[in-house]
């Protein structure tokens, strides 16, 4: 064969095509484009549905394994919560069982003594439920608003509480609305009582970063205190029925480089993502008495005994009195 026949251009893949700085501009001019397009016009949204439509099998059969794995772990992890949950609720149940059963003696022993004693009945605390609509907007300090107001006859400082304990107290009422100050918060203070030895304290909000807690302040390093003691409200501040269960003691501690003990406690209400609440009436409003408001024993005004040293003046003051009449005879 000839050698002027033969083609001596170079095959296309050693051509000398654009630069690779030229085809990185259009490359990425394109693609601002495509993408400004997609952005104001949707032109690539049929393409995507088409894809994903097309996708969507692959993507079930490749989330099953997973799925199946989620079920299994819930329904192993469900079944010991049930578990755990009903063997608690049956201790519960034997336990208020039990104390059902000496309920009727407890209540004629308690009528009983109040007779003998002359003391009057435990005053019946009015109530109304509300709602919680949402957290305060301010960040430094913890409360919520409640969807009763003053046309639901909500008054400020009523005592706040679930079904578990106290939850905080009202501090503000707005026509339809309310905000609730909660246990916790830095500026709340609450007067308790323990009920294992019957001690009376004060219990503070926790200031400290990690918050949910409360402290009992003052409290001397001889005090007999114990975890797990029950905090219940002693009822001496006049806002707080007595005996509403509030925390529970989770630490003591006592340093030796001062007197006081620190004592942490754990509220007993769920602070945290409580949905409903009840707003009960102060106790200012409760007690019986005049129409003044003070309570009847309070306007009752005791009979003063006379003092050791009457007696004595008495006695000095008679010979003044005959000294004086003799001195007054002509």
């Amino acid at each position: 064969m000839p050698l002027e026949t033969l083609d001596r251009s170079p095959p296309p893949f050693f051509k000398q095509g654009p630069s690779a700085l030229s085809r990185l501009l259009v490359l990425s001019a394109l693609a601002l484009f495509l993408m400004v397009a997609d952005a104001r016009f949707h032109i690539v949204q049929p393409l995507r549905a088409a894809i994903a439509t097309v996708l969507y099998p692959a993507q079930w059969l490749a989330l099953q394994p997973v799925q199946w794995a989620q079920t299994g772990v819930s329904y192993l992890t469900e079944l010991k919560t049930a578990r755990a949950t009903e063997e608690a609720a049956r201790l519960k149940l034997a336990e208020q069982s039990q104390r059902a059963g000496q309920v009727e003696q407890l209540l004629q022993e308690n009528a009983r003594l109040r007779e003998l004693l002359a003391l009057r009945d435990r005053v019946q605390v009015p109530s109304v439920a509300a709602q919680v609509l949402y957290d305060a907007t301010d960040p430094y300090s913890r409360r919520v608003v409640v969807s009763k107001g003053q046309v639901q006859g909500i008054e400020p400082g009523s005592p706040v509480m679930d079904e578990s304990g106290v939850l905080g107290q009202v501090t503000r009422v707005y026509p339809f609305v309310s905000e609730i100050t909660l246990l916790i918060d830095r500026d709340q203070v609450i007067p308790v009582m323990n009920a294992r030895t019957g001690t009376r304290s004060v219990a503070y909000g926790d200031p400290s970063p990690h918050g949910g807690m409360m402290e009992l302040r003052y409290m001397s390093a001889t005090e007999d205190v114990k975890e797990g003691d029950l905090l219940t409200t002693s009822g001496v501040d006049g806002v707080y029925p007595p005996g509403l269960p509030v925390a529970r003691v989770v630490s003591v501690d006592r340093r030796g480089d001062t007197s006081f003990t620190r004592i942490q406690c754990q509220p007993l209400a769920k602070l945290q993502g409580v949905t409903h609440v009840m707003v009960l009436a102060p106790m200012q409003r409760q007690t019986p008495g005049g129409a003044d408001g003070t309570p009847t024993a309070a306007r009752q005004k005791p009979l003063a005994a006379p003092p050791a040293s009457a007696p004595a003046a008495s006695a000095g003051a008679a010979p003044n009195r005959r000294a004086a009449r003799q001195g007054a005879r002509p």
